[in-house]
């Protein structure tokens, strides 16, 4: 099954303390998002890809903010089930490509767009999203590329959310929203798994 039919909202996490990895994990996979990409920001983050892939197997756990072929390699190495870019390279390209796990590359541009089509790529992120042109430019897109299917991230909010996914082009979206800092450092979980469950319940 492709990654953008799993769910329709792809939680987007932050994580400062590997700490809090699995029970985050499982509150979203509690509420009906079992996809879930940790990104590469924060020095836990491929530690808590290892922990969720170790113990939380029924989500299925990837990496984003994948710049380099290194990236690639450690999330891989570390139990990343899918890689996310948010961008992307011929070389980048060629190193997700070459790790044998589904990936994601990141566009913004019509031009962006062809260039994976050319390499038999159809399943993209689009990002920045309301950065980039939101709504009107998949629209647009959405003519020319019709083959194309696209995850949105960035800037998607929970009133939008629905909107992105009535879009023929849109397979799901991705959201920060699902887990709120304030909410893992508090290790409010309940309202990890109910801002899931809202999500899950927009297809």
């Amino acid at each position: 099954m492709s990654l953008l039919d799993i769910a329709p909202v792809i939680p987007v996490v932050v994580i400062d303390d590997p700490e809090t990895a699995v029970p985050m994990a499982r509150a979203l996979v509690r509420g009906g998002l079992p996809v879930i990409e940790v990104t590469l920001r924060t020095e836990g983050a491929l530690e808590a890809v290892e922990r969720i892939a170790a113990e939380v197997p029924e989500a299925v756990i990837g990496a984003g903010t994948i710049r380099t072929g290194a990236d690639v390699d450690a999330a891989v190495k570390a139990g990343a089930r899918f890689l996310v870019s948010p961008g992307s390279t011929p070389s980048l390209l060629d190193a997700m490509r070459d790790s044998g796990v589904p990936f994601l590359p990141g566009v913004a541009t019509a031009s962006e767009v062809l260039a994976l089509a050319e390499r038999g790529l159809t399943e993209m992120k689009f990002f920045p999203a309301e950065a980039a042109g939101g709504l009107p430019y998949l629209k647009a897109l959405a003519g020319p590329l019709a083959e194309v299917r696209f995850c949105p991230t960035g800037g998607i909010k929970p009133a939008t959310a629905a909107t992105y996914l009535a879009l023929p082009n849109v397979g799901c979206v991705g959201g920060s929203w699902l887990t709120p800092a304030d909410a893992l450092a508090s290790g409010d979980y309940s309202r990890v798994e109910r801002l899931a469950a809202e999500a899950a319940a927009l297809r």
